[in-house]
């Protein structure tokens, strides 16, 4: 790989379209694959997304948009790919045999691939046998919504190969969005995996009337459940307080714009969690997390009162109000 290779980003959501953007600003060929051939045809002709950030203009002329991901696999170098964890399967379905070998695979996929148990680049490990060294995980805190609106914004690379690592890091800095490097890929993935479900807690007693002050301890408990469950599943040494783990964290905890909070405060006002899905029209990837991070938790058993409390009100029906009230009891 050379120091700037040909991507292509694989989704057609808020963070893939604000990775679209940075990517082409700095390089010459930028590949976009997205389902939906209506959405192609759109952003070509009106230079903007017009489900996700609608306000924000792409300069198109050296972006190579396509629904065959069969084309821009074979064009791209390094293939990053920003697609709800639940999609990721029926995405690549479509894949000729061997497309992936020798590929570079880049994950901003902050969730766990359903019926796999397994975070994104364990997948590409484990069923497509990419090299760990070609594997890359990039974090926050970040917010779509606030690259496109040029807010400083920081985002974390980590892989075990400091090289690609390095490349992928030089690739998305802008004057507006700082860049670190990391060699931790599990347990930055793990982190954003498990950031989303505090999310949608700190959502729920929001709806529930909880101040500011439990949601700090709630944050603060947080903190410790992802140092146990990451120093569980993968123990290296590790500083939770890095912006990888805790920024990302607090800006998915407290953020305007994070769709898992707001699935969660949707949750604590009472919607149901298919009608909160449908009026989103946006996937909030810990609901699919808690479910597979309990699993995860029992087998290792792990102590995490607040990722149980959500699971409970996800996937047991369990009564939001009374599942925070325990909760409450049991943080300090």
């Amino acid at each position: 790989m050379g120091a700037f290779p040909k991507v292509a980003v694989i989704g057609g959501g808020s963070w893939a379209t604000a990775l679209v953007k940075v990517l082409s600003e700095n390089l010459d060929y930028v590949g976009w694959w997205m389902r939906s051939e209506d959405s192609v045809l759109y952003i070509k002709r009106y230079h903007n997304n017009p489900r996700y950030l609608p306000g924000l203009e792409l300069a198109t002329e050296n972006i190579d948009l396509s629904t065959d991901l069969n084309h821009l696999v074979e064009e791209a170098e390094l293939l990053l790919f920003a697609i709800p964890s639940a999609f990721l399967k029926d995405a690549l379905s479509g894949l000729k045999p061997d497309a992936l070998k020798d590929k570079f695979i880049a994950s901003a996929i902050k969730g766990i691939v359903p019926d796999e148990r397994l975070i994104v680049g364990e997948f590409f490990l484990t069923h497509y046998h990419i090299p760990e060294d070609q594997i890359a995980v990039i974090t926050g805190p970040c917010h779509a919504e606030e690259v496109a609106l040029e807010r400083l914004s920081y985002l974390t690379v980590a892989s075990t190969n400091p090289a690609l690592a390095r490349n992928l890091a030089e690739m998305l800095k802008r004057p507006y969005i700082k860049t670190l490097v990391s060699d931790d890929i599990y347990g930055t993935e793990y982190s954003a995996v498990l950031k989303n479900i505090y999310a949608v807690a700190a959502g729920i007693c929001h709806a529930l009337g909880y101040g500011d002050n439990f949601q700090a301890v709630l944050v603060s408990s947080a903190v410790r459940e992802i140092k146990r469950f990451i120093r569980s599943v993968h123990p290296i040494k590790r500083n939770i307080l890095e912006s990888a783990y805790l920024g990302d964290l607090l800006v998915t905890a407290y953020s305007q714009f994070s769709r898992n909070r707001l699935f969660g405060t949707m949750i604590g006002k009472g919607y149901s969690v298919k009608s909160a899905q449908l009026e989103m029209n946006m996937v909030a990837e810990g609901y699919y997390a808690a479910r597979l991070v309990e699993e995860i938790r029992r087998e290792h058993e792990i102590k995490m009162p607040v990722a149980q409390a959500v699971y409970r009100v996800l996937f047991e029906g369990r009564s939001p109000k009374k599942e925070m009230a325990k909760l409450s009891t049991k943080l300090h």
